[in-house]
């Protein structure tokens, strides 16, 4: 904790040298795309993409998931999508599963989950994945599948649906390599995920 307490010391020094774009930041953002990807600290958004602050509106669940829409039933996630498509005006979201994803790997193992119930209840309600049908330790069909199912619950939310279907909104399913580095993204044409 100490090296990230002396970083956020000494981070204003560093912030002024670029005080342009920093005072920019204080008149407001206007970020490119909506990012969600997994709570998973390997995963860092501004790395993958070369975003700098204020090109990213993040969101960040356990396992990418993304609840559908339900009206009446608060939810962060549903505010965060709404306000970033609604009052932002992105024009882009990006769904990022990653490889050795916890959250799918304990889904398609068919893990035991009844010692943290609020994560075991999350994933049951998040994703469409059956338990025990993967008997490999190759997780990235799994996370695949499981990010296009994301990308699809996307489109219960009525301001996505409806700017998607306007074509001003471009969904997008990514795939992370946390070993490599790579970004493979899906084609839908012909249903693979291929490098960018």
């Amino acid at each position: 904790m100490q090296a990230f307490i002396d970083h956020a010391r000494t981070f204003r020094r560093r912030a002024a040298q670029d005080s342009d774009a920093f005072g920019r930041l204080a008149a407001g953002q206007n970020p490119q795309a909506l990012f969600i990807t997994c709570s998973d600290s390997r995963i860092i958004p501004s790395a993958v993409t070369g975003a700098r602050p204020g090109d990213l509106f993040e969101m960040r669940t356990a396992g990418n998931i993304v609840p559908p829409y339900r009206p009446h039933v608060p939810s962060a996630e549903a505010a965060t999508i709404e306000y970033a498509v609604e009052v932002l005006g992105i024009a882009d979201i990006v769904v990022c599963g990653h490889s050795h994803c916890g959250a799918v790997g304990a889904v398609v193992r068919g893990d035991d989950l009844t010692g943290v119930p609020a994560v075991r209840d999350w994933l049951a309600d998040g994703t469409a994945l059956t338990p025990g049908r993967e008997a490999s330790h190759d997780l990235a069909r799994p996370v695949q599948r499981h990010v296009l199912d994301q990308v699809q619950k996307l489109r219960t939310h009525p301001s996505v649906a409806r700017r998607a279907d306007e074509g001003r909104l471009g969904l997008h399913a990514w795939f992370y390599e946390v070993h490599t580095g790579a970004v493979l993204t899906h084609r839908p044409g012909i249903d693979a995920f291929l490098p960018l």
